[in-house]
């Protein structure tokens, strides 16, 4: 029986390191104390873009080389691209595009861009494993997610400017024989906040040609652990495993406060949570896989380890997904 494997992962970020003590004094000159918020969100520093020749395809290709060069792979092994991104460097052509143009990669290569918002590059994962199992002319893909949100963070709203990080991540799928990989995936969605988070406010057709920031109203994002709870329940119990089966958590970096709501509902061991959003800040679509690369190389992820990705985005659509790495 085939299956799908992740073969190799890797990351790229700015070099910039800017820590808390910047946006806190950023917020006091408008009066604002958010040293508490950056304690819930569990920020301490993160990584920023501070000048103009990078952005969202710049970090995407350079994550895309480096997974290469750890899979030892070239550009003509790859069989599908996709680019995961909120941020967009371009719409026209694909942001994939210039991924396939810099790795050398063949011309029956399929390529797309993809956008599920923070959960995106999870869902590309999920959806690209499923594909590569039903075409049989496809055996590797590379995705790619890579966001930019210093680009569009509001530096009045400390939930994004002081909140959000710049960074990519490249993962490589692969077919295999072996008992390993992608096991199942579960999807929630729920439209109720699809007006809290929005970027353009007004949408392209009335903000061409103007700056605009991301709009983040406030709203319970409380609301969401239940409903994570019962997604990884149910996604568990189908698939025949328990809680304690599971050697490692890559949940969405967007607030420490959450992650630890989703561990105590469960009671899961502080050394299976793998959590890095004290460094890299909140990194939206990558997230979950910066946390996958941090728990390899960290040696808390290990070949044959059950691990379970959970992540949200806007509006909010939910993804928890299970692999066996």
């Amino acid at each position: 029986m085939r299956n799908i494997r992740i073969k190799a992962v890797d990351i790229y970020h700015p070099t910039k390191v800017v820590k808390n003590d910047y946006y806190i004094e950023h917020f006091q000159k408008r009066g604002r104390d958010i040293t508490r918020f950056l304690e819930v969100m569990g920020r301490n520093e993160r990584y920023i873009i501070d000048n103009n020749h990078e952005n969202s395809i710049t970090m995407g290709i350079e994550a895309a080389q480096r997974v290469l060069k750890r899979a030892g792979l070239e550009g003509k092994d790859i069989d599908m691209i996709v680019f995961s991104t909120q941020v967009p460097e371009r719409t026209l052509p694909t942001n994939a595009m210039y991924v396939y143009r810099a790795i050398g990669a063949e011309k029956h290569t399929v390529v797309m861009d993809s956008n599920a918002n923070c959960a995106g590059m999870t869902a590309a994962v999920e959806q690209a494993s499923r594909y590569i199992l039903s075409n049989p002319h496809v055996k590797t893909a590379l995705i790619v997610g890579s966001d930019v949100n210093s680009l569009i963070s509001n530096p009045e709203q400390e939930i994004t400017y002081a909140n959000f990080g710049d960074g990519s991540s490249a993962v490589i799928l692969e077919k295999t024989e072996e008992k390993t990989g992608f096991i199942d995936a579960i999807y929630e969605v729920d439209s109720a906040n699809k007006d809290n988070i929005v970027y353009p406010e007004k949408g392209f057709s009335q903000s061409i040609g103007s700056k605009e920031y991301l709009t983040f109203l406030p709203f319970n994002g409380a609301m969401a652990i239940p409903v994570a709870c019962k997604m990884i329940e149910n996604l568990l119990e189908r698939n025949n495993l328990k809680i304690d089966d599971i050697d490692s958590y890559c949940f969405s970096q967007f607030a420490l406060s959450n992650i630890i709501k989703i561990q105590n509902h469960f009671t899961i061991p502080e050394r299976k949570i793998i959590y890095v959003g004290d460094k890299y800040g909140y990194t939206t679509t990558s997230s979950p896989f910066i946390c996958l690369y941090e728990g390899i190389e960290s040696g808390r992820i290990k070949r044959g380890d059950n691990i379970l990705f959970w992540t949200i985005g806007a509006g909010h659509q939910m993804i928890a997904m299970l692999f066996k790495y």
